[in-house]
């Protein structure tokens, strides 16, 4: 899931953005998997829940892009305003429960199922890493996106509609926010409002470890990848070690630092 989010932050950072509510967006998309897969059921229903999943997060992106791009509006306070709301909308649903999702339910296989001996969180991680180095490296999509970090007034005076670039990128990262949120809920085998919870952090670390510069202009994918890979590596690593879990977050902090 990180690495998964972490390809749409990459985007976002590049034009210069930042999007500080998919911890909470992939929170709402896994307690709305659990609550649509309980009203409809398997078979049917897990196909439905994909869709309705990947609408929601364009909506999620939707409304991020709108009032960046069109209402000129700061995306760090956009993403703070959107963190502390969606949040809250997983919370009013499931009262701070956690949703179950039927254990025998295919949903599963998002976050559990097996491709041969391949994982398939990672395929599909895999595949969304491959179409964030397609977009920001091989399309015209790409160069608008990292000259808007870099100059915005230039591009703009080139003739881009640079609020619709932004528009789409927040809608990528959206639609990533979904999937991630799905993988999760299926990992888990349930929904939370708990989710994520400091997760934009960690997929933001990820992104500026691996070489995207946070004020924009400049976007590794490439070496978000490394990052992701890097920062998993270290908790896990901390982990064997059996080193208190109250010393992992300082740990972790100073080799970011």
């Amino acid at each position: 899931p990180s690495l998964i989010v972490a390809t749409g932050m990459t985007l976002v950072i590049t034009t210069g953005g930042i999007d500080l509510s998919v911890g909470s967006g992939t929170a709402l998309v896994a307690v709305l998997s659990a609550m649509t897969l309980g009203a409809v059921g398997s078979g049917f229903g897990v196909g439905l829940t994909v869709v309705l999943m990947l609408l929601l997060g364009l909506v999620l992106g939707a409304m991020n892009g709108y009032f960046v791009a069109y209402q000129n509006i700061p995306a760090f306070i956009v993403s703070l305003a959107s963190l502390s709301i969606v949040r809250g909308l997983a919370q009013l649903l499931t009262r701070g429960y956690s949703l179950p999702i039927n254990p025998d339910s295919p949903f599963l296989w998002l976050g559990r199922g097996r491709i041969g001996i391949v994982p398939v969180p990672a395929i599909i991680a895999l595949v969304v890493v491959i179409i964030g180095v397609i977009l920001l490296n091989t399309t015209t999509l790409g160069v608008y996106n990292t000259g808007i970090g870099s100059n915005e007034d230039a591009v703009r005076r080139s003739g881009v509609n640079v609020r619709l670039v932004k528009l789409v990128v927040y809608l990528i990262s959206g639609l990533v926010v979904a999937l991630g949120g799905m993988v999760t809920a299926a990992r888990l085998a349930s929904g939370s409002s708990y989710t994520g919870v400091a997760f934009e952090l960690q997929v933001i670390a990820a992104v500026i470890v691996g070489g995207t510069n946070l004020f924009g202009g400049e976007g590794r994918m490439l070496g978000t990848v490394l990052g992701t890979l890097l920062l998993a590596m270290i908790g896990n690593g901390l982990i064997l070690l059996r080193i208190s879990p109250f010393y992992q977050q300082i740990i972790e902090g100073l080799i970011i630092l």
